[in-house]
């Protein structure tokens, strides 16, 4: 800062005036961004529509990403002399500090090897176990018991709701890359404000289950075909206290996983195939924005994107219009679907309950379906010299 020009130091109530946006304020971040922004336009990048913290640069020859977390920043692309050039200009302007190739960033750790890129979250999930105690635990082998179902009980209020709430939002940050706990930490996420003795109990499962394998993470393969693909599932009714149902769905480019979701419906659903047709449409929007990102990363899936669902019912709704009956208390957004499959964005098929890859985002499974589950997801663990030696293909693959 410096002193405004015909102002001196000695006159009292005065003000400085502020040339530089510094860390603290609350409008730095967004100062920041736009001059990043600006920079990175310069130098003929393209701000991404789907995602704007996404930057592209193409040409016959070559293409380079940007993926931008605040000051944090991601390079990909095809060409190194690209890199050099880029990273030259950014260090001239910014100073920045050139890590090298990727392997660990804001907690996740990427490794590569001849089956694809896997990330997974070792470090982050071995210091929330010591954190809490738990290095030494007897782990067990699913993050929720399925025979309790967790509500607001009468129990007793647990005494440090700060602690409660400090873990369950590790456990959120966790689900990055651990999509086997997805549920769970939907679960324990509507107890914030009063959590129970039950509930921590709950939460330290969580852990016991992660202290059996903390390695656990996603392979992105790379001799996945550019199919995208997804699976939709409900549980009608599944939360006790206001009787609403849980929607969850997954999506897959070739065999990768690379988006998922369990979240508790915004209404109540009257029956099993309202709340299905309610997750489809929460799907379906999924769906829509993988699309757009897949555009603005110059890349077209090789067949029309299929989305799949273990309800006759939500498919023929999807399908036929003349199920007014039905179907006209719902709000106007939940026949996005109907919209989407005729304007022939993807297609709806049905799958079998048992080759729902979704079903572990809605409901707590006991040991045998939550991993028959987990497999069809293609989770890994690069620790164990049998985990890279391929990827299970889940059922769906063959309804083409």
């Amino acid at each position: 800062m410096k002193l405004p020009q015909g102002v001196h130091s000695s006159q009292p109530g005065q003000v400085c005036k502020l040339n530089k946006s510094l860390y603290g304020l609350k409008q730095a971040s967004r100062q920041w961004f736009e001059k990043l922004t600006t920079f990175l336009q310069a130098q003929g990048f393209t701000h991404a529509h789907a995602d704007h913290t996404l930057f592209t640069k193409s040409d016959s020859s070559s293409f380079t990403a940007i993926l931008v977390y605040v000051d944090d920043i991601i390079l990909a692309g095809t060409s190194l002399t690209i890199f050099k050039d880029l990273k030259r200009a950014l260090d001239c302007t910014f100073y920045i500090k050139d890590l090298g190739e990727l392997k660990y960033f804001l907690g996740l750790e990427v490794a590569r090897s001849s089956k694809g890129i896997t990330l997974c979250q070792r470090k982050y999930c071995l210091e929330l176990l010591k954190d809490a105690g738990l290095t030494g635990c007897k782990p067990v082998t699913t993050p929720l018991d399925a025979s309790t179902r967790l509500h607001q009980d009468d129990g007793s209020i647990f005494s440090d709701v700060t602690a409660y709430r400090r873990l369950v939002g590790r456990l959120l940050y966790l689900t990055t890359t651990r999509p086997d706990i997805a549920f769970a930490t939907q679960q324990l996420s509507q107890y914030m404000t009063a959590p129970t003795e039950s509930h921590y109990k709950a939460a330290l499962r969580v852990l016991r289950y992660l202290k059996q394998s903390p390695a656990h993470g996603i392979l992105l393969s790379q001799n996945s075909d550019l199919q995208l693909s997804g699976f939709s599932d409900a549980d009608w009714g599944g939360c006790l206290d206001t009787r609403r149902s849980v929607s969850g769905y997954c999506f897959f480019i070739g065999h990768s996983l690379v988006s998922w979701k369990a979240k508790k419906q915004l209404t109540v659903s009257c029956s099993s195939a309202e709340a299905e047709y309610r997750a489809l449409a929460s799907a379906t929007r999924e769906l829509q924005w993988l699309c757009f990102l897949l555009h603005d990363l110059k890349q077209h899936p090789s067949r029309l994107p299929v989305l799949y669902c273990d309800s006759q019912s939500a498919i023929h709704i999807s399908a036929n219009p003349v199920f007014h009956e039905r179907t006209k208390h719902l709000d106007i957004d939940c026949h996005l679907v109907r919209e989407k499959l005729q304007a022939g964005v993807m297609r709806l098929l049905p799958v079998a309950s048992k080759d729902q890859a979704a079903d572990v985002f809605t409901k707590a499974l006991g040991p045998r379906p939550f991993h028959d589950c987990i497999s069809k997801l293609g989770l890994i663990n690069i620790y164990q010299p049998q985990a890279c030696g391929g990827v299970t293909k889940h059922k769906a693959d063959v309804a083409e």
